[in-house]
């Protein structure tokens, strides 16, 4: 079973309802629904989703919604080890670098994210979740 950390955009497609990429989102998670994949997140992404939410909902239907979909990934902590690597990486983005070190200090072995340009410096696979799902069904 593949063990994925979704950052934040991709959350932000299936709870925002995207409508451009909804669809991609969703059948990433209805995977981990089916226990076909483990899905993680950072706690970051938890926090900056439930912002972003908060913006446009009632602070107790943005809550409502992040504790479904609480049940269908695991969070990841962020630590010292994490911000020190994050800080000292050639990363632009400081979310993705905190995004990338938590996948790697947690043994994850691919990222999904639609931001493919700010992970090239990776040494994991960066994937979107469409090309994720393509991936999978091939024979």
């Amino acid at each position: 079973m593949d063990a994925l950390l979704v950052d934040t955009n991709i959350v932000l497609d299936l709870l925002a309802e995207r409508k451009e990429f909804l669809i991609e989102a969703q059948e990433l998670f209805t995977l981990s629904d089916k226990k076909e994949v483990k899905l993680y997140v950072s706690s970051l992404t938890f926090a900056n989703t439930f912002y972003i939410l908060s913006q446009n909902l009632k602070l107790s239907d943005a809550r409502k919604i992040l504790r479904k979909f609480k049940v269908l990934v695991e969070v990841l902590p962020m630590d010292d080890k994490i911000i020190d690597l994050s800080l000292e990486s050639d990363f632009k983005d400081f979310e993705d670098a905190i995004q990338y070190h938590t996948a790697i200090e947690n043994d994850i072995k691919i990222i999904i994210t639609r931001n493919l340009k700010d992970f090239k410096t990776s040494k994991i696979p960066v994937l979107t979740a469409k090309s994720y799902m393509g991936l999978i069904q091939q024979p």
